[in-house]
């Protein structure tokens, strides 16, 4: 019966890794503004449901 040979695979990797991700800080910022707005609007209407009620 033959040996089966073990074979190595080496996948060579750049040293450093380097990722050029955008900020998303300003993303994130205008998304936390429009969900406070949804927010406030809810609350208001409710508010003015109340009232009226």
């Amino acid at each position: 019966m033959a040996k089966l040979q073990d074979t190595e695979r080496h996948v060579e990797k750049p040293a450093q890794e380097t990722r050029n991700e955008p900020v998303l800080k300003g993303a994130f910022a205008s998304v936390m503004l429009l969900g406070l707005f949804l927010v406030i609007s809810w609350v208001g209407v409710f508010l003015l449901f109340l009232a009226r009620g």
